[in-house]
């Protein structure tokens, strides 16, 4: 029986994020739960101090281990690269930043992609020798940039080898890989990685079959037909834009003209909403009391090679995505002799018992915390969830498992690419190749996510 049940809804092995949100949740969660448990006592005991619970320590550490590793005792600049419009307001990239120009001999420092130069054919920043970028970007993105400033000193660095992620895991960073994993090409992977992909098939008039193995004769009428138990989505993309899912956005003509007027669009197997949601206490104001509230939620793990950095747990509707209005949730593993449903369900007891008043100073504690860490995105103030999501030390160890296995398939996939045998599951225009060309990634130090719609134990069908 696995320690946690679902699937994966998509992987990003281009410019993942999320990396520092949940240090923070964290550092306010601690805070918020010693002060619940004075006002009311859950009895139920959780760490919510373990390594993986602050993905960005070990992300840092990579990327300076990097330099350390390429130059010696050398220093080194290590730029994080975000779009111009931008460098004020991800407080993520903004403490990247900070935490990287922290280390002995490392510069830190936050720019935009045009302001960088070449100087003896090296990348350099204000005349100082670049070592390493981490670019909070894809290479469609930076295509576009190219076009309109002259990048040329970043694609030197491209070239160099000196950008996180290596811009050549952008061919394989698209949702129609999930078919390669749910085809007949599918003996290729681990049984975990098999097991948390939903079906996937790109989205156009064709023949193909089935989640369960019947034959399509038309995957388009078939979706239609189909429509409650489906999602369709671009193959790349990013907050949610441009999803519709069965039964959420119920006019599936326009999802399906949608999908064919854009192009470039997967149709996925629906994860059983039921199956990736929980129910989480809520302050109503209104009303002047705490209510539960069934919302989805999504588990991202951050994977590096040979490690997990650690997991981004987030809440909100359909899609969970923060750049759509979702939120982050706090993370805290069991450490009492109960199941997590026993012990969700504790909390959210306890929660329900509380005053308004109580929860009037749960909820400025969290607000107050947060604008200090002035813990916000582009939409404003991140919301956070009053509930803490539970997991078990041993389903941390499963989720090692389920990480290791989605790193290797992942330079699977790589090498299945190069060898030609991915082509007609790449839609890319040739310049952005020849970026990604100019930088393989073979495995070499990456920070990958996979976002997990999860369930350890607490989802509403377990309830």
């Amino acid at each position: 029986m696995p320690e946690f049940w679902g699937y994966h809804s998509e992987w990003n092995l281009g410019s993942p994020g999320g990396w520092d949100y949940q240090r923070t949740t964290q550092e306010i969660a601690k805070v918020v739960w010693t002060k619940l448990n004075q006002m009311q006592p859950s009895g139920v005991e959780l760490q919510f101090d373990h390594p993986m619970l602050y993905p960005v320590v070990g992300f840092a550490q990579m990327l300076v281990q990097v330099h350390r590793d390429r130059e010696g005792a050398e220093p080194g600049l290590i730029a994080v690269v975000a779009e111009e419009e931008t460098l004020a307001e991800v407080t993520e990239n903004i403490n990247l930043a900070k935490r990287l120009d922290s280390f002995d001999g490392i510069t830190g420092i936050l720019a935009a992609p045009h302001e960088f130069e070449l100087k003896n054919g090296r990348t350099t920043y204000r005349g100082q020798p670049v070592s390493l970028i981490f670019m909070d970007f894809n290479n469609d993105v930076l295509l576009k940039l190219h076009r309109r400033h002259n990048l040329n000193p970043l694609l030197q660095a491209v070239g160099d080898h000196r950008v996180i992620n290596p811009r050549g895991t952008e061919p394989i960073n698209v949702k129609s890989m999930f078919e390669v994993i749910t085809g007949p090409l599918a003996d290729r992977f681990h049984a975990e990685t098999i097991r948390c992909t939903p079906w996937t098939r790109r989205f156009y008039p064709r023949q193909t079959t089935g989640p369960k193995g019947q034959e399509i004769a038309d995957l388009m009428e078939w979706t239609r037909r189909n429509w409650s138990d489906l999602v369709l989505k671009p193959e790349r993309g990013y907050s949610g834009i441009g999803v519709r899912v069965g039964d959420v956005n119920t006019d599936r003509e326009e999802a399906i003209e949608l999908a064919v007027r854009e192009g470039n669009y997967i149709v996925q197997e629906k994860v059983s909403l039921n199956l990736w949601a929980e129910a989480m206490p809520e302050i109503d104001h209104a009303n002047q009391c705490a209510k539960l509230v069934n919302r989805q939620t999504d588990f991202r793990c951050l994977i590096g090679p040979g490690t997990v950095f650690g997991f981004l747990c987030r809440f909100g509707d359909v899609p969970t995505n923060v750049g759509s209005g979702g939120g982050v949730q706090p993370m805290g593993i069991l450490q009492s002799n109960m199941s997590v449903a026993v012990a969700v369900d504790k909390i959210n007891q306890a929660v329900l018992k509380l005053s308004y008043d109580q929860l009037a100073e749960l909820d400025n504690i969290q607000k107050e915390m947060a604008l200090k860490e002035k813990f916000t995105y582009l939409l404003g103030p991140i919301k956070i969830a009053l509930r803490p999501r539970i997991i078990t030390p041993p389903q941390l160890k499963a989720l090692e498992s389920y990480c290791a296995a989605m790193w290797a398939d992942s330079l699977t996939m790589e090498k299945m690419w190069l060898a030609g045998e991915l082509d007609a599951f790449i839609d890319i225009e040739e310049e952005e190749l020849a970026i990604a060309r100019l930088q393989p990634w073979h495995g070499s130090p990456a920070i990958f996510a996979a976002d997990g719609l999860f369930s350890f134990g607490a989802h509403l069908e377990a309830s």
